[in-house]
């Protein structure tokens, strides 16, 4: 009984010891990336499987960077580049951002309106759709933002239903083995489309900018419980003092958020790779290749693989899409009101950081109008994809440059490693971005 005891305390000090890393690659596997994993299962049944092993290293770099950054600066992604870097910078990196992740909101409600809806038929889409979005601004802005991370972790667990739903399938693990191992490459528009779509779902901007900004918050936390502890006060140490200090804790941190960030692109890819796996075989496998909606994708694992399926599907799109929406309308605030000097974080009350609420409130309502526009949930989702994997190379040369500057980061730049595999990133995202805009002309 003790031994159950000392391992459950074990488990529990080890997820609580996980945070911004688990959260940012549990809500990169939002509905946007559901869908966009369910129509390249759908279309391509088990041909995009080897994509998951070269997402997770690149995916996993480029994070650890942001993170880093986050640790080193104490300060936002776009704070750092207003201290930094040419205005033009900045604003181009908005200009780039904000339409995409406002997009990506309205699709993720609107993902999460249609599936509740095939739960309840008797109530329309649109009326869950409104629901959500009133119930996201309320958790939002009324809950303290350790109570968000708690939340958000618990959620987290939703994930794992995705990776149930192939044993409902029953695939040809041999086939499934050659898929993931032996890469298939076809060069036409609707293969490079999904891949880009693929590749721009899971290393998405807004994720830098959440990752930097949620290291930032941890780093001030913690700072200031190590003060309130031992009750240093800087100004009674010599300044060599303080600096070794500084840098051990920095390097502390950095260790930590090691193992936090590689956990989380994990289980990002493993719920990738799960998802284009039980599409790929109920659906590709049964002559099912088109999806035009997100409850069609849901509906259709029901007659092919079980009723049981089709709830975990159904379930999963509702639980990912409150644990993303709350990182989107939040990696947009942090962005806008760090671009113009306003002051507010997910710790201020709403009195203290008006300006700063007002623009999660926003993005949300404007998420949800996108509802009224006839655009279906799934061709919004895979636009945000396809407009991310288009974006994403500008932010990760900035990200690149900014972990290179040893200004910003003194002793804790970019290793080899760090620097190939950014890249090597750097040059994936450019090379299919690139062709997908050859091969729409």
């Amino acid at each position: 009984m003790t031994n159950i005891k000392s391992s459950s305390a074990k488990i529990k000090k080890f997820f609580r010891a996980l945070g911004p890393g688990l959260i940012t690659g549990a809500s990169d596997d939002d509905p946007s990336g559901i869908a966009t994993y369910s129509q390249a299962g759908a279309k391509f049944g088990l041909a995009t499987l080897w994509t998951a092993l070269i997402t997770f290293p690149l995916m996993a770099a480029i994070q650890e960077m942001c993170a880093r950054i986050g640790i080193v600066t104490s300060v936002g992604l776009t704070t750092t580049l207003k201290n930094h870097y040419s205005k033009t910078l900045l604003y181009l990196m908005m200009f780039f951002s904000v339409p995409a992740i406002i997009l990506n909101i309205g699709a993720d409600i609107a993902g999460m309106g249609a599936v509740a809806s095939l739960m309840f038929p008797s109530i329309s889409p649109m009326i869950f759709s409104v629901a959500f979005t009133i119930l996201l601004v309320i958790l939002i802005i009324y809950l303290p933002y350790n109570k968000i991370v708690s939340v958000l972790k618990y959620l987290c667990l939703s994930l794992f239903l995705y990776i149930a739903v192939p044993f409902f399938t029953h695939p040809n693990w041999g086939n499934v083995f050659r898929s993931t191992l032996i890469p298939t490459i076809k060069f036409d528009k609707d293969f490079i489309e999904i891949v880009v779509a693929i590749l721009g779902t899971t290393i998405s901007p807004y994720l830098f900018f959440w990752q930097v900004t949620m290291e930032a918050e941890d780093v001030k936390s913690s700072r200031q419980l190590i003060l309130a502890r031992t009750k240093i006060v800087k100004n009674e140490e010599d300044a060599a003092t303080t600096e070794k200090k500084e840098s051990n804790f920095i390097s502390l941190l950095i260790r930590k958020m090691r193992l936090d960030v590689n956990l989380g692109m994990l289980l990002s890819n493993l719920v990738m790779f799960f998802i284009i796996l039980a599409t790929g075989t109920a659906l590709f496998g049964h002559g099912i290749n088109q999806i035009d909606t997100v409850e069609q994708a849901a509906k259709a694992l029901e007659p092919v693989a079980g009723k049981a399926s089709y709830l975990i599907f159904t379930i999963g799109v509702i639980g990912t899409g409150f644990l993303a929406i709350p990182v989107l309308s939040g990696s947009l605030s942090y962005i806008v009101s760090e671009t113009f000097g306003w002051k507010g974080d997910l710790n201020s009350k709403f009195y203290q950081a008006k300006p700063f609420y007002i623009v999660i409130t926003v993005s949300l309502l404007l998420g949800l109008l996108i509802n009224y526009l006839g655009l279906s949930p799934i061709k919004a989702l895979l636009y945000t994809a396809i407009l991310y994997g288009l974006t994403s190379p500008i932010l990760i040369a900035i990200v690149l440059h900014i972990s290179n500057n040893k200004k910003i980061m003194k002793e804790n730049t970019n290793s080899k490693l760090s620097n190939f595999l950014g890249f090597l990133t750097l040059i994936v995202m450019t090379v299919a971005a690139i062709a997908l805009i050859y091969l729409q002309f």
